[in-house]
């Protein structure tokens, strides 16, 4: 198998901006003919002009040079330490604000567009334009995109929406415990399990795919289809040369393989995508065409409940699977690495789960309220290992204020999720894997802002309750049948930045059986 996707698309596109020349100019003399949204005395406002500033070749130099090509989440923090809160990036024409506080990232969200923009997205648009493809939910920008919005968001976003999924998630756990089983017998010591993170994958691309698509595609049999395997190779493929055809000048797409190699993953996707997205209008046209009632799941609700036309389908299920995969696989790797370093915390779990779900039972989404610590851990996990450890934002609609600063419409923004995380003022000891800080015992909470692997507001994750839905079932019953021990032979397991945080090396897990007391 190929692996884990080797980019999020729209945390890539945050490194892009670094990068790639923008519209945006913050000089103050220029913009102030246009339409200020804001009103301040001139004496009191300050500009970039004000601000610390870091030029594109020193840039370049610390990612190539200095080894933070694959480290950008600690960039984030040598860089706040020489630069304080706020800063600019310059090279030519572009210009980028990067944000390292939670007042300030807490003040940007708050002022948000109503329609929010990640940033540009033409490389993923061009596609779609080529093959008369419907945009989604990362590619749609303005109010067509909130409209597209509200309509995903129907039976996704509202806790009496996800625990309808409960059933189907839990299908597709049960046969990750029966491969993990499978796979422990075939190891030397009869409890190894190599390489999680591949295993993850696997699982979560089936668990979204069972959701979007309402069907299973073999991602948990012992081989692969050949089909599914061409897919997940395909998002390896896209996404390997995302950034290189973003930075690419176009006239080079004719002369080397990088565009041919992208546009190919894409073709591949949504030849996958389509063909199941096909498969269940036949389906749904065969009951009406029969007076039967249509039923279904999230697929079904699209194509028969809504004014979406098919080519809107098309890239809106293309798009939610793409940014469903990582999210879930990323976080239960670091969350099992991080529970088997830390014994105490995996037996608390361990405590919890089992008061909770009694003998052979199958866990629901009402034991998961019940569980406080295991929502705990899943948190702290995605504080320490942010599935986005920077996200962009595009400010189109007004002039605005950011800590003092006036910023003209069309800034781009850089949120450093991970710096923000990691701040000791707002977590001590940031580099300690604490879950009863997320406990609601008495304690003061973090600020809100703190970690926000989700999101925030209107352009927030889409699939945030499916994700949690996902790992907070499987890790319970993982955790329920099993002590998770990391292989002794892998050593310190550290996250490198491929704009989602993965594990530098391949991780192998002993999954030690824990004897079942039925009630």
């Amino acid at each position: 198998m190929a692996g884990h996707l080797a980019l999020r698309s729209t945390e890539a596109t945050a490194l892009w901006v670094f990068l790639r020349p923008t519209t945006a100019n913050l000089n103050l003399k220029r913009s102030a003919g246009g339409n200020a949204s804001v009103s301040v005395p001139r004496r009191s406002i300050r500009t970039e002009a004000d601000l610390p500033e870091i030029t594109l070749p020193t840039m370049l130099y610390r990612l190539i040079f200095k080894g933070y090509y694959n480290r950008t989440h600690e960039l984030q923090l040598y860089e706040k330490q020489l630069y304080g809160p706020m800063f600019k990036v310059r090279g030519g024409n572009m210009q980028t604000i990067s944000l390292n506080s939670v007042e300030l990232l807490e003040e940007l969200m708050r002022k948000d567009d109503k329609f929010p923009c990640r940033g540009d997205m033409t490389v993923w648009t061009e596609y779609r334009d080529m093959n008369g493809l419907g945009y989604g939910p990362i590619t749609e920008e303005g109010e067509k995109w909130y409209k597209l919005r509200s309509v995903l968001n129907k039976q996704m976003l509202q806790p009496k929406d996800t625990v309808k999924y409960e059933n189907v998630v839990n299908e597709v756990v049960t046969d990750f415990i029966k491969r993990i089983c499978h796979l422990r017998k075939m190891s030397s010591t009869g409890d190894l399990v190599p390489n999680m993170s591949n295993e993850l994958y696997r699982f979560s691309l089936e668990g979204i795919s069972r959701i979007l698509f309402e069907t299973r595609i073999g991602c948990l049999e012992d081989e692969i289809p050949l089909e599914t395997q061409n897919f997940i190779d395909c998002i390896t493929q896209t996404f390997s040369y995302f950034l290189i055809v973003s930075l690419l000048p176009k006239w080079t797409r004719n002369y080397l393989p990088f565009w041919r190699n992208y546009i190919s993953g894409w073709d591949g996707i949504f030849k996958f995508a389509c063909k199941l997205i096909d498969r269940k209008m036949e389906d749904i046209q065969m009951r009406l065409d029969a007076g039967q009632e249509v039923a279904g799941d999230y697929l079904s609700y699209l194509l028969s409940n809504t004014n979406m036309s098919k080519k809107d389908v098309y890239g809106s299920l293309s798009e939610l699977l793409l940014g469903g995969v990582d999210t879930t696989s990323n976080t239960m790797m670091w969350a099992l690495y991080l529970l088997s370093q830390d014994p105490k915390a995996q037996d608390t779990l361990y405590q919890e789960v089992k008061s909770i779900i009694k003998g052979d039972k199958i866990p629901t989404a009402e034991d998961i309220n019940s569980m406080p610590y295991l929502k705990a851990v899943i948190k702290e996990t995605l504080r320490m290992y942010p599935v986005a450890p920077m996200n962009a934002r595009l400010l189109s609609e007004n002039n605005v204020i950011i800590g003092g600063h006036f910023f003209p419409k069309k800034t781009t923004f850089i949120m450093h999720h991970y710096a923000v995380s990691h701040d000791e003022t707002i977590f001590p000891e940031p580099r300690v894997f604490k879950p009863e800080r997320w406990l609601r015992d008495g304690r003061e909470q973090p600020r809100p802002f703190g970690s926000i692997p989700f999101g925030f507001g209107v352009r927030g994750c889409i699939g945030k309750r499916i994700a949690e839905l996902e790992m907070h079932l499987a890790l319970a019953r993982i955790i329920k049948l099993f002590e998770v021990k990391l292989d002794p032979k892998v050593g310190e397991v550290k996250a490198v930045s491929r704009n989602v945080l993965v594990a530098d090396r391949i991780v192998n897990f002993h999954f030690l059986e824990r004897k079942i007391i039925t009630t």
